[in-house]
């Protein structure tokens, strides 16, 4: 289990991330999402020990991290794919881990087999290595220890499809053994497919947290266009008609029935283009009319 509670991070004036609060449970995945510069790394830097925070705290299996003995055999952590010492082959890499975490040899192989490093791969030197291999055998080494935990930023970027599908499907069965994977990525396609609950956050704040399928489970709305999208909003203010931008190209999911929203905007003048119950949202919708919806104020 992963428990964060209030970790806000200031740089300065500067606020990366602002009172952010979210647990992950066993037998679970949970996808972190946000653009870039929301405070995503910065979060999983923090609940790994490796950035101080300025209030608030996080815990693994009930132990802040920099508490837990041989950390590696409780969380396994991929942060930074680069981050490898170039003149050692996979094999070695991993080797030299066994030994600092106790690990039987037999383990090496293993892992190495499971990401697709086999031999002659393993042979390579690191430093010749694709991004995508070195993502791979990041993922080796998180999983080396045997965790109950996984905390892994953009694990499948520079795979192929076929390693985005086994990336997929290794996580997605180490949750359903019982482990509790925290997994940033873009990838919202790949987050949709194998997150259990998704944590969304904009601006260093938790914009949406929940199961899945209860955030992309859209009841009882009414998705509408305008012909003057600027024109659509104000009316929908007017007549105090809950709403948010369902996608950049001018789209509002209001929370009120058809012949609402149609009265609304025949009474100002609206020439709507498209009126018709809101269908089930996915991912990257939610995650555009989210972002796009966070007050420019908020955070930096």
């Amino acid at each position: 289990m992963i428990t964060v509670e209030h970790l806000t991070k200031r740089y300065g004036e500067h606020v990366a991330v602002d009172d952010v609060s979210f647990r992950c449970e066993p037998g679970t995945v949970t996808g972190f999402l946000g653009p870039n510069g929301a405070g995503k790394s910065t979060t999983m830097r923090m609940i790994c020990g490796l950035t101080p925070s300025t209030r608030g705290s996080s815990a693994i299996q009930g132990v802040p991290y920099r508490q837990l003995g041989n950390p590696g055999r409780h969380v396994g952590v991929l942060l930074d794919a680069a981050a490898q010492h170039a003149g050692r082959s996979g094999r070695e890499t991993l080797a030299l881990c066994a030994r600092v975490l106790d690990v039987d040899r037999a383990r090496v192989e293993e892992l190495l087999t499971l990401v697709g490093l086999s031999d002659p791969a393993a042979k390579r030197r690191v430093g010749g290595y694709s991004f995508g291999m070195r993502q791979r055998l990041g993922v080796a080494q998180a999983l080396l220890g045997d965790p109950a935990v996984l905390i892994l930023d953009e694990p499948t970027s520079g795979l192929d499809p076929e390693g985005v599908y086994q990336m997929r499907t290794l996580l997605r069965d180490f949750a359903d053994r019982g482990g509790t994977v925290l997994l940033s990525s873009h990838q919202l396609r790949e987050i949709e497919a194998v997150a259990d609950r998704i944590v969304m956050i904009a601006k260093g704040r938790v914009v949406a947290d929940g199961a899945k399928g209860d955030l992309l489970t859209t009841s009882g709305g009414t998705r509408v266009v305008g012909l003057d999208p600027v024109a659509l909003r104000t009316a929908l203010v007017a007549a105090a008609l809950p709403h948010r931008p369902a996608d950049p190209a001018g789209a509002y999911l209001v929370d009120a029935p058809a012949e609402a929203v149609g009265r609304a905007a025949a009474h100002a003048g609206v020439v709507l283009v498209d009126l018709r119950p809101a269908e089930h949202e996915g991912l990257e919708e939610m995650f555009l009319s989210l972002i796009n919806s966070v007050p420019q104020e908020i955070g930096s």
